[in-house]
């Protein structure tokens, strides 16, 4: 049976990327605030039907040597540091102005690839975005420009939305682009190039169709696209390529604007648990009866529940998780270390500042980080 193409009028949790040639004007480097208050305009939409949107933008650099007056080109890596110092402030200022007046909140978050390579920043960087989700908050991420190098940097921001939508458990993610989606060669130098509008799978011929950027202002082409699509369909997520420039581009999309559509192999809550599953655990965990038959039913692990505590593991550790009758229920990531978590075993969650002497996560493992 042929594979269902998504939409989003079916999107629970959407991550939506938007370069910096949609952003800045490439004559004036100055906000298309049009083109933005429009954007908004869908993020609304969407929100109001009860889908989550996270933003992944770029910006910063472009708006700050503006402002500061660097001119066209490449930047050296401290000027490039500093007009993302300049630029991220009007950046956020700009989210924020267009979405308050839909009631919206928008929210800041900058990341570099060290959050994502560690575990302990990755899930920190989970909890909050998924906090300001369930809060209503429209997160608006970038890299972190001022602080990252070479070493710590994703480099473009379509890998970082794939990241993001791992992150997040998005089920969607849009690429805002310069392309309306793959096509089988360059359109612009190829007559004969061919849209593809559905890819279940990036074969080696598929990838052999990508291009580069085409723009001074954005550092993805087509290669980092299809590098994003791997990582969010691995995860669960299908992602859509489509043609940003135009007012609402999200609307445009759901009302079938072209585009590629890349399918996921499963979703993305079936994906994180086998990723979960699949990890050495580093220490054990062990449950009363009570705790065995929360967990059955799809709570979070407690502190409350936990007997015993075996191993020496760090915050965001895989951990066993094992019942009274010593049969094996499951693996989780922990919210504490091997140490806190044996101070805290037995405790009921609001105990956990006075044992710990600072305030703690109410759960040891969150559901969402936890595949039974």
């Amino acid at each position: 049976m042929a594979a269902v193409t998504p939409s989003l009028a079916q999107a629970r949790r959407l991550v939506v990327k938007i370069g910096s040639a949609l952003l800045v004007d490439r004559g004036t480097g100055d906000l298309r605030a049009g083109w933005l208050r429009a954007l908004a305009r869908d993020v609304a939409r969407l929100k109001a039907r009860g889908t989550d949107v996270v933003l992944v933008s770029s910006g910063s650099i472009a708006l700050g040597r503006g402002a500061l007056g660097l001119g066209d080109g490449a930047l050296p890596l401290e000027r490039a540091q500093a007009a993302a110092a300049v630029g991220q402030i009007r950046l956020a200022r700009a989210y924020e102005e267009v979405l308050a007046p839909h009631g919206l909140v928008a929210a800041q978050i900058l990341v570099t690839l060290e959050d994502s390579a560690d575990r302990r920043r990755y899930l920190n960087t989970r909890a909050t975005l998924g906090t300001l989700l369930g809060l209503g908050a429209v997160p608006i991420v970038n890299e972190n420009d001022t602080v990252a190098t070479d070493e710590i940097r994703f480099g473009d921001n379509d890998r970082l939305a794939a990241q993001m939508a791992v992150t997040v458990g998005a089920d969607q993610l849009v690429l805002l682009s310069d392309v309306d989606g793959l096509y089988t060669a360059n359109p612009q130098t190829d007559p004969d190039a061919q849209h593809l509008p559905v890819i279940d799978a990036i074969t080696p011929d598929i990838a052999a169709m990508a291009g580069e950027a085409a723009s001074h202002l954005s550092k993805g082409g087509m290669r980092t696209k299809l590098m994003a699509a791997r990582t969010a369909t691995g995860a669960g997520c299908a992602m859509a390529i489509t043609l940003g420039a135009g007012d609402n581009p999200l609307n445009a999309l759901e009302n079938g604007a072209r585009c590629t559509w890349f399918l996921p192999g499963t979703d993305p809550q079936a994906a994180r648990k086998a990723w979960i599953a699949a990890m050495k655990p580093q220490g054990v965990l062990v449950v009363d009866a009570g705790a065995a038959r929360a967990l059955s039913s799809g709570k979070s692990l407690l502190p409350a529940g936990v007997t015993g505590v075996e191993g020496e593991f760090g915050r965001g550790d895989p951990v066993a998780i094992i019942g009274p009758d010593g049969a094996a229920l499951g693996h989780g990531l922990a919210r504490y270390t091997g140490d806190e978590a044996r101070a805290i075993a037995g405790r009921r969650s609001g105990d956990i500042e006075a044992v710990l002497g600072y305030p703690g996560r109410a759960a040891l493992i969150h559901r969402d980080d936890m595949a039974v």
